[in-house]
């Protein structure tokens, strides 16, 4: 059976990650082409020792080429503004998909194991972030067995692993992941944080997720909370349990104030997450670059059969 043929846009870390894991895992997708704007770039350089072809005329440099027409899906690692751009030449190809690894949210947020099969038929879809793709997993876990009022997540990610992209993108972090627990985790109220942690030797990633709820069967939601990380490993087998689920009541006598939502009581439900990587290319510490190359790779997969 012939591969579908994909395109990488953005040789840095997350898309030479990227090309890598498609290469070594992939059965069904082949990199036909990595494109960036610096000839000089590392990430080209080695994309083309690795047999792709290469431009670095962006992707309306690709776009001229005659391989252009057998390329269906596109993964785009380059910036929130980049994507708007390189999105512009893709919309105008129907057979054409476009995976969006930056935070501008041109299409639906996609997290694999929550709502893939909402977005059958979206041309466009954002990977969310990485805080995003680890912890609105467990925000949706809680959220099949109890409504969740409130959902806040804290990921801290080591310093090293944080590049000039993510660091100019930290409020589309924020912003984006906060919006992404509501419309996707099922939250009526989201908050994101980042921590940029600069210990040595670096620390891998480590989120923290506070949910407050309606009360309901605690070992109903600590055990779709299991079931939810077991379908998270099977693309990201690093994503594990820090620590067992942890409950507190909030009794109606001592409800809590969540701003924009006003005084709430119910059951908070906090879940530790550490995420390794697979260190393909990059550290294993990278667990918060990893997690968005495996679900954007788990996501090509999925698409693939609708095309």
């Amino acid at each position: 059976m012939s591969k579908t043929k994909v395109a990488i846009v953005g040789p840095g870390n997350i898309g030479t990650d990227l090309m890598i894991k498609i290469m070594k895992n992939s059965t069904n997708l082949e990199v036909c082409a990595m494109v960036g704007i610096d000839p000089n770039s590392d990430g080209l350089a080695r994309a083309k020792r690795m047999g792709c072809l290469t431009t670095a005329e962006g992707l309306a440099g690709l776009e001229i080429m005659p391989e252009w027409h057998d390329i269906k899906i596109i993964f785009d690692a380059t910036s929130a503004k980049a994507h708007h751009h390189n999105w512009a030449i893709v919309e105008k190809y129907s057979d054409k998909k476009i995976v969006d690894l930056t935070p501008a949210a041109i299409g639906p947020f996609l997290v694999p194991t929550v709502n893939f099969t909402e977005n059958l038929k979206v041309r466009n879809v954002n990977m969310v972030t990485c805080g995003g793709q680890a912890t609105i997993p467990m925000v949706a876990a809680v959220n099949r067995i109890a409504k969740v009022h409130y959902g806040e997540i804290v990921a801290s990610i080591s310093s090293k692993s944080a590049g000039p992209g993510t660091r100019a993108n930290i409020d589309e972090f924020t912003e984006t992941t906060a919006l992404a627990i509501e419309k996707v985790g099922g939250a009526d109220k989201g908050k994101a944080i980042i921590i940029l942690n600069p210990a040595e030797p670096p620390v891998v990633m480590r989120d923290t997720i506070f949910t407050l709820s309606e009360q309901a069967d605690k070992e109903a939601i600590r055990k779709s909370i299991h079931d939810m990380v077991a379908e998270v490993q099977k693309y990201v087998p690093g994503y594990t349990l820090h620590q067992e689920v942890q409950f507190d009541d909030i009794t109606e006598a001592a409800p809590v104030f969540i701003e924009g939502l006003g005084y709430r009581h119910g059951l908070k439900t906090t879940v530790l997450l550490q995420v390794v990587g697979a260190g393909h290319y990059l550290p294993e510490y990278a667990g918060n670059l990893d997690i968005m190359t495996s679900a954007a790779l788990a996501t090509g997969e999925r698409l693939i059969e609708l095309i």
